[in-house]
């Protein structure tokens, strides 16, 4: 089914005009990334004056995509807008509130009993605001807008730090909060500080147990998890053209775990037969006559150092497999030094569970690979020796694996085939014997490996990996074994060696029509009331932030100083607390609680300056709030990266946390805080973070003269009476100073 047929066919005939208009005014070659962003902005009257990576710019995406957790709290928002319906196309995914645990049909029955009122809501209000909903069961988000919505040279954005998945399909597709969602829903332009541009070239072309996957493996460990912040990052050479359609996506999906804003690459014959093969053709009709516009210049390509900000390249005829982990994704491995990385660190080599899924890797040609060794294994009379779970990306993908038999593969081997949604990927994983916080290890095909990610379990040693590669260390139990070089003793005692992945780009029939799951909104639109009852623990009727009371901040305590990697699941962990994400008053109890305190390191159990004795944060934080003070905390580099979730920014500022104060933020979550009204600074001198004390009272002065470029002051007033005087950093601009001062956003756009 084609979506937005009509919006398309008018964005690409008014597409040539937009190049030429910008070639014009810059008078150079331009990069993909340039022709997206530019072509979209609101006003294109000073392109030329545009530095990368310093000055903002206002956009017009052409729709809005949002899960069913982080859609609560936008929705919320929306509401009280006044706006009659959404100001673009957008839809809402039902994929994070179903937990994995005894298979895809009763998991998902039991997600529909436990999470009734939220999917009544989310219906409810997609309904009247002419919002596309997409049921449970139907697939996960990104999955689910590759095969329906994603077209080339779009911009999109999404309330999930994956959207950029839809850069496979060659579109600039940020992860943002909801707050940034509503912008747009009310057709208000989408303000981000225009990225520099990270060029990746591919050469060669991948063999063997390589895959896609291996690609941005790599690159994540080049690049490491804040190496991309503030950058998109575009994908060019022989090696880009000769990827699939669906691998492309893995690579632009986990290119958040550099924090990059995005990731894509140019049209090409891949794109225009997986648009073919969702019962697409038109859009790829028009993708194709327009193909120069879809694809960075040659000049940018043959010099690419002239034109990108940073460039990499990596050949993929002599890449080998990866796996990343344990703890966080770019922490690179190839498989072949696997095992005396294990030994080094003393990490458990028995592998307890092989996961193959997640928005990631959940294609049919990741679902196809994986199979061909699974039937491998057991027609060498291989077991598994971990267990082995599935995730299906969509309802689409489901049908067809089952009717081309890779599901029955699965089963054979004793696999547990999960409903199509994020499930362990997310924490969505009622595991058995989790609660007992045993040190094990897993592997999976998903994204992200923080601490207590997939399972809860802290001790969980969580590696990330191809689909093909987790099946085969499946199979072995041993984290170390690799599959190009070693053998495996099968049920007759006889060596034998895994054969290569085998895979289909694309199912051998159109795979279109299976939009099982679409709910349309209604035709008239539903007028009725959006009522929440008040004694509800799911959904809670937002109040608005009050405005700052022009004063600087004085006396307030700190309430953690965070030590270490501090990502939005150490800040606001998902799992347990999904079911809160529509009440904020609920999620707010789970603040801070995986961040480790600097001074005892210990997670949620920070000192409480008035009563001093130690609590946990969100006490604490409520705390000092009932006395009418606020709070301050600290962290050090790349804070709250990960997530799109906004709930790690709504919640400080519900408990009334005056400021965040650290060595960087990541991209997404300095943005959502900013958003809600909560004071963002960075060190000027990164060692300061040093001189904070347990029981220090902070000053911020210098907010009456707030402006953009100018340092704040930060008075640290110790125990003992003295005081240490810092300088502040901050990236605020004129328009971000507002949302400051009005108490959020949100608070403008009600005036």
């Amino acid at each position: 089914m084609s979506f937005d047929i009509d919006i398309i066919e008018s964005f690409y005939h008014s597409l040539p005009g937009k190049i030429q208009e910008i070639r014009k005014q810059l008078g150079r070659p331009l990069t993909l990334s340039e022709k997206i962003l530019f072509s979209h902005m609101d006003d294109r009257s000073h392109i030329a004056e545009i530095r990368r990576g310093t000055d903002y710019a206002g956009f017009k995406p052409d729709r809005v995509a949002m899960q069913d957790a982080t859609a609560q709290m936008a929705l919320l928002q929306f509401m009280v807008t006044g706006k009659e319906k959404a100001a673009v196309p957008s839809t809402v995914h039902c994929d994070h509130l179903i937990t994995g645990k005894s298979g895809a049909g009763p998991d998902l029955k039991s997600a529909l009993g436990t999470n009734n009122e939220v999917y009544e809501f989310l219906s409810s209000v997609c309904s009247k605001f002419d919002i596309g909903f997409w049921k449970p069961g139907a697939g996960i988000i990104h999955q689910v807008i590759l095969e329906n919505y994603a077209f080339p040279g779009g911009m999109m954005i999404g309330t999930d730090s994956h959207t950029p998945t839809a850069g496979g399909l060659g579109m600039i597709a940020p992860g943002v909060g909801g707050a940034d969602a509503v912008d747009v829903m009310t057709g208000m332009s989408w303000e981000l500080k225009f990225p520099e541009i990270i060029g990746v070239k591919l050469t060669g072309s991948l063999n063997g147990w390589t895959s896609a996957k291996d690609i941005i493996l790599k690159l994540t460990g080049l690049l490491t998890v804040k190496g991309g912040t503030g950058s998109v990052i575009e994908y060019f050479g022989e090696g880009a053209r000769s990827l699939s359609c669906t691998g492309k996506s893995t690579i632009c999906n986990m290119g958040a775990e550099t924090g990059a804003t995005c990731s894509l690459f140019g049209f090409d014959k891949a794109m225009s037969d997986f648009l073919h093969s969702t019962g697409r053709g038109k859009v790829a009709e028009l993708a194709s006559n327009q193909s120069d516009n879809l694809t960075g210049d040659s000049e940018v390509y043959a010099e690419p150092e002239k034109y990108f900000d940073q460039v990499l390249e990596i050949d993929l005829s002599s890449l080998e497999p990866y796996i990343n982990g344990p703890f966080t994704p770019d922490r690179a491995i190839p498989v072949s030094q696997m095992k005396e990385e294990a030994a080094k660190n003393g990490w458990p080599l028995k592998v307890e569970a092989g996961l193959i899924g997640s928005c990631t890797n959940s294609s049919y040609e990741d679902i196809s690979r994986a199979a061909s060794v699974v039937k491998n294994a057991l027609s060498q009379k291989l077991i598994p020796k971990a267990e082995l779970i599935v995730i299906p990306g969509s309802e689409r993908i489901r049908v067809i694996a089952e009717r081309d038999g890779f599901m029955d593969v699965f089963r054979e081997a004793g696999s547990e085939v999960f409903a199509n949604a994020c499930g362990p990927c997310i924490g969505q994983w009622d595991r058995k014997g989790s609660d007992k916080n045993e040190v094990n290890t897993v592997i999976h095909s998903f994204n992200r490996n923080f601490a207590k990610r997939t399972d809860g379990n802290p001790n969980t040693h969580a590696f990330v990996a191809s689909p093909e590669i987790v099946a085969a260390i499946t199979f072995s139990g041993n984290l170390a074994f690799n599959p190009l070089t070693d053998t495996l003793t099968n049920s007759e005692g006889r060596e034998v060696k895994l054969s290569e992945p085998e895979g289909i780009d694309l199912p051998p029939t159109n795979i279109s029509g299976a939009e099982t799951g679409y709910q349309e909104p209604a035709k008239t639109g539903n007028r009725n009331e959006i009522n929440i009852a008040p004694d509800s623990e799911r959904l809670q009727v937002l109040v608005p932030f009050k405005e700052w009371d022009g004063s600087d901040f004085s006396d307030l305590p700190l309430l953690i100083k965070a030590k270490g990697k501090c990502t939005t699941d150490h800040i606001s962990m998902a799992g347990f607390w999904l079911k809160y994400r529509g009440h904020l008053e609920n999620i707010s109890n789970n603040y801070m609680i995986g961040a480790v305190n600097f001074f005892n390191d210990k997670t949620n159990l920070v000192l409480n300056q008035l009563t001093k004795e130690y609590d946990h944060v969100p006490s604490v934080a409520r705390a000092y709030k009932t006395a009418g003070i606020g709070s301050v905390v600290a962290g050090e580099e790349n804070f709250g990266e990960g997530s799109s979730r906004e709930h790690a920014a709504m919640e400080p500022r519900y408990l009334n946390v005056k400021a965040v104060i650290v060595k960087s933020f990541a991209r997404i979550h300095e943005t959502n805080l900013k958003k809600q009204g909560v004071l963002t600074l960075t060190f000027s001198d990164k060692e300061d973070y040093g001189k904070i004390m347990e029981d220090d009272r902070f000053d911020i002065t210098g907010l009456k003269g707030f402006a953009p470029g100018r340092q704040l002051d930060i008075v640290l007033k110790h125990s003992d009476g003295s005081v240490d005087t810092l300088k502040a950093n901050h990236s605020y601009n004129e328009t971000q100073i507002a949302w400051f001062k009005a108490g959020s956003a949100l608070n403008i756009f009600r005036k």
